[in-house]
């Protein structure tokens, strides 16, 4: 039997990549009077247009679609493009949506100032720069589950690059007076803001490889930290002596597995480390100091390669207390990790009934050998207590120790 992990490997990389991959099914199809649509990176937001392009403006028929999260009823919806150098929320110009309980759907535009960020109330407006918003309606698509923002915009060229077009959307769920107030800081809406060609529908920038790390760090880390870890544990506590003996074996396979866990988890530690360094407004406190607690700790777990103690030494017994417990009290801080990351990311219930899929069966395993490690263990000692009272006992004669023999 081949003791390399590899294989384990594979199967545990196919199995997260069909679980995350998503809905097949694109919502554009049903947009088809639109020639380009794409979806955005936020969960269930879509963008559709058509643009004309003149001389010195550019006519552009824009459709934005976005879900209010569960169990959200009210609140608004926002799309606009920024004339500035970046995509961001800070100078957008923008359609917003209002939706409320009770009542249609209303809309109106706002100019996104620096006084925004510190909580001052949005104030509608008319007087836009370089654009012009013609015929903006909001709608509720039942087929979909979106609240759409349609209208037609006229942008100067002077003003506005097509080829480059900053545009920023947005989901929220606090209104006063009729005015969006800030929407959440979860990654979902930090992601909303991309450069975008027009004429060829094609993302411009770093935000799509950002977000696209975010994912490569999660599947890094439930591969490695999440996954062969666990399995090292159990190679190391079943296959050495009770239920299953592999002389040798089991020594190769608990290192195989905890150094392949150790070097994924680490990959997509140090991934997360320069995610966390390129998001200047937003820090998850709690997720990065468990990170850190994860990564000191495999590492001290990882020395015990080179500088465990020998058997023979008196404080052995001492040492591999220290290494067991440290080693469950890991597995435990990455478990919660694990689930605080999949809430940040907020990639759909793909991603955490996954690794739920993945605990359950490497916990179905442990307690089938747990189960069987008893039952082996209480057979055993039942068999060696009968033995024993089976056993004749010594004659008074051969009790005697042999000094009261010879007086």
């Amino acid at each position: 039997m081949s003791s390399s992990p590899l294989p384990v490997l594979i199967f545990i990389l196919a199995f997260l990549s069909s679980c995350f991959s998503g809905d097949a099914s694109s919502k554009c199809e049903n947009f088809p009077k639109f020639k380009s649509c794409k979806e955005l990176r936020s969960p269930g937001a879509v963008f559709a247009y058509n643009y004309q392009n003149n001389t010195n403006t550019t006519q552009l028929e824009i459709l934005f679609g976005a879900p209010l999260r569960p169990p959200h009823t009210s609140g608004w919806i926002a799309w606009g493009v920024n004339p500035g150098k970046r995509p961001e929320m800070i100078g957008t110009q923008a359609i917003v949506g209002i939706i409320n309980e009770r009542g249609s759907p209303t809309s109106n535009t706002f100019d996104i100032t620096k006084e925004t960020r510190l909580g001052c109330l949005l104030l509608p407006t008319k007087n836009l720069s370089g654009l012009q918003v013609l015929n903006a309606s909001v709608a509720y698509d039942g087929k979909e589950r979106l609240y759409t923002i349609s209208a037609t915009l006229v942008l100067e060229n002077s003003v506005y690059n097509i080829s480059r077009l900053n545009h920023v959307w947005q989901v929220g769920y606090a209104v006063e007076n009729g005015s969006p107030r800030n929407h959440p800081t979860t990654l979902r809406n930090i992601d909303s803001t991309e450069t975008v060609d027009l004429t060829t529908n094609e993302v411009r920038g770093s935000k799509n490889y950002r977000s696209y790390l975010r994912s490569v760090h999660g599947v890094l880390n439930i591969v490695g930290w999440g996954t062969f870890l666990p399995i090292g544990v159990i190679a190391a506590r079943y296959l050495r002596v009770y239920p299953i003996k592999w002389e040798g074996w089991w020594a190769y396979i608990h290192m195989g597995c905890q150094t392949i866990g150790y070097l994924t988890g680490t990959t997509g530690w140090v991934i997360g480390l320069w995610l966390g360094h390129v998001s200047k407004y937003h820090t998850f406190y709690t997720h990065r100091t468990f990170a850190i607690f994860i990564f000191a700790f495999t590492t001290l777990q990882m020395l015990a390669f080179r500088l465990r103690p020998k058997p023979t030494d008196d404080y052995r017994k001492y040492w591999n207390m220290y290494h067991h417990l440290l080693g469950y009290a890991l597995l435990v801080v990455i478990c919660l990790n694990i689930f605080k990351g999949i809430s940040i990311l907020q990639g759909g219930e793909g991603w955490r009934w996954s690794y739920i899929a993945i605990l359950a069966f490497l916990g179905a395993i442990t307690l089938f050998f747990e189960a069987y490690t008893w039952f082996k263990f209480m057979g055993c000692s039942k068999n060696c207590a009968g033995r024993r009272q089976n056993q004749v006992p010594p004659s008074p004669a051969q009790g005697k120790p042999a000094a009261e023999e010879k007086e």
